[in-house]
């Protein structure tokens, strides 16, 4: 997984996303954000995701999907229940997944965090594979960025988000990280 001059990860299956821009002139990549996504909400499989932040989702096809019209957004990872890690944003560009938020009192997350989508939801554990997939990612991308600290959505925007919610395993996470 060595990333190219973009931040694009070899070895990861890439699936460009128009939902991005340029992080500042200088931005240090130190935060990792951890999130949450299952569409239609707590279901999994299929390509609704993919076609979420790739602006190609067909917002006939579940009575959920029409809320999310004219919604832009993006990550820069997802992990999928059987542990496929999929690119949407490369690392050096700043993906729209964190909306408004705050760290440290550092707002305006997107500029110095990459972020990472787990399919899932608040409601189930994640899989083993996940978080061996994840693990795999972390550990790589903090050979490549100061990667200083890794924080749920939940930690930098409490009044709006909950991801990645009570059965993510902070603790066994971190421990495999070591």
């Amino acid at each position: 997984m060595k990333p190219d001059a973009q931040g694009w990860l070899s070895g990861i299956r890439r699936l460009a996303s128009p939902n991005h821009d340029a992080r500042p002139a200088r931005v240090v990549i130190d935060l990792l954000v951890i999130h949450n996504i299952s569409l239609p909400p707590n279901e999994y499989g299929g390509d609704a995701i993919e076609r979420f932040f790739t602006n190609s989702l067909d917002h006939s096809g579940h009575p959920y999907y029409e809320q999310l019209k004219g919604v832009r957004v993006s990550s820069h990872f997802l992990v999928r229940r059987d542990g496929q890690i999929v690119q949407f944003v490369p690392c050096s560009k700043r993906a729209w997944h964190a909306g408004a938020s705050n760290w440290r009192g550092r707002s305006r997350c997107n500029d110095f965090s990459i972020g990472i989508e787990l399919e899932g939801s608040d409601f189930e554990p994640y899989t083993e594979r996940q978080y061996a997939a994840l693990v795999r990612l972390t550990r790589r991308l903090q050979r490549i960025y100061p990667i200083g600290e890794i924080v749920g959505h939940s930690d930098i925007a409490p009044q709006r988000k909950t991801d990645p919610g009570p059965f993510f395993n902070w603790e066994e996470y971190k421990k495999r990280l070591k």
